[in-house]
């Protein structure tokens, strides 16, 4: 049998219950962005808001589809590999495979225990569509991190820039697409979406700097 103190971490997480600081560290966070106002790229802010509550929350599980250095959803408190020899690692490589990736974590968030994020360049939600669609028909609380979320980004090219993917996100029945304007609600979408287990979550965020309206 597992220890007791093991046993009842079990519980809390199967159970889908918050960690105990979790509030206290959300509320430090936010303090922190109003006592020194952050000018930048809500996929930077998003960075920002990991790097607390990942560390906050154990059970999250994070990745990316080979675009970690674009989608910055790799920080310290899952800066280890899960592999088969390295099982308790909570960051997973992905590779270009965004179907696969959102369909497990999925199934992931079916099993419980874990709350798995993972990210790409908004308009590749496209090969993603369907298994984001599931996600939202089966009430899974896995969160999709899309950066790169307009016209804006610029230098990529056409190929690169969203432009019907918002609204047609948007329509699907089930699913929260948060479009945070600063680091604050950027910060405040990533708690809505950690809390959020019986629904999923999307984060659109851009690559250029904004400035922090609150």
């Amino acid at each position: 049998a597992l220890p007791a103190e093991r046993r009842a971490e079990f519980e809390r997480r199967i159970a889908g219950e918050m960690p105990d600081g979790f509030d206290a560290a959300v509320a430090r966070a936010r303090e922190s962005l109003f006592a020194e106002p952050q000018k930048v790229a809500t996929r930077k802010a998003s960075q920002l808001a990991l790097a607390t509550l990942a560390e906050a929350c154990p059970e999250m599980i994070g990745g990316s589809a080979d675009l970690t250095g674009s989608n910055l959803t790799r920080v310290k408190a899952v800066d280890s590999d899960f592999q088969a020899d390295n099982p308790e690692g909570r960051y997973v490589s992905w590779g270009v495979r965004e179907f696969g990736m959102v369909a497990a974590m999925n199934g992931m968030s079916v099993h419980g225990g874990v709350i798995p994020y993972g990210g790409t360049f908004l308009v590749f939600s496209d090969y993603a569509r369907n298994a984001i669609r599931l996600s939202a028909l089966m009430g899974v609380g896995t969160i999709h991190v899309m950066t790169h979320d307009s016209i804006g980004l610029g230098e990529d090219g056409p190929t690169h820039q969203p432009v019907e993917h918002l609204i047609s996100l948007r329509a699907i029945p089930g699913l929260t697409v948060f479009r945070p304007a600063d680091a604050v609600e950027t910060l405040e979408c990533w708690e809505l979406a950690i809390r959020s287990r019986r629904a999923p979550s999307l984060l659109a965020l851009s690559r250029q700097a904004v400035p922090q309206l609150r």
